[in-house]
């Protein structure tokens, strides 16, 4: 379970062996049936959660009731309410479990701690907030400017196994399309070849 989560490190950062070994000591383990929660809006997210095995979805709900995919997370990723994690103020976002789940979490008062303990950890941490920045303002960009068409290319090319793994209707809330879209899309894409 440690070993997904040290290779994703590894990936941005070197770590000792001491370090890795002091790592674990910051995290709990928890296991989510699928459609369970992590996280309710209004709840406060206690947690910071990494995916060790499993996936999820972050999502809010509008005033009609309708939900609004704003991120999946898979193996090797982070998922939380941020906001609401470092502010320790209310969700406003909820967080389910797609398929069977198995994270590793850090509450906010462990996270301090690990930064002062493994300090490389703090470089880590900030990699990851400056790729998740980047990927905000491309993918708000991609919304308000591709077509529908576009988007979905735009998915299927860059996460092959987004499109294989999740049900496609939660594709198009993702893709803040209707089903019926989505459907129409792959069907011509289909034809195409």
């Amino acid at each position: 379970m440690f070993d997904v989560l040290i290779s994703h490190i590894q990936n941005k950062v070197e770590l000792t062996d001491d370090q890795k070994d002091a790592l674990q000591s910051f995290f709990i383990v928890k296991k989510l049936r699928k459609k369970q929660f992590l996280l309710q809006e209004g709840e406060i997210c206690t947690h910071l959660s990494f995916v060790s095995k499993g996936l999820l979805k972050s999502y809010f709900v509008d005033e009609k009731g309708n939900e609004h995919i704003n991120m999946f997370a898979f193996e090797g990723w982070w998922i939380s309410d941020f906001k609401s994690f470092i502010s320790q103020e209310k969700a406003v976002l909820n967080i389910n479990a797609v398929e069977e789940t198995e994270l590793l979490m850090i509450s906010l008062e462990d996270y301090e701690k690990l930064m002062i303990k493994i300090p490389v950890m703090d470089r880590y941490f900030r990699i990851l907030y400056q790729n998740s920045l980047v990927t905000k303002d491309y993918r708000l960009i991609a919304s308000n400017s591709y077509t529908a068409e576009e988007k979905y290319l735009e998915l299927s090319q860059k996460n092959p196994e987004m499109i294989k793994r999740i049900p496609h209707n939660l594709i198009a809330s993702f893709l803040g399309l209707a089903p019926e879209t989505v459907s129409r899309i792959r069907k011509k894409l289909l034809l195409k070849g």
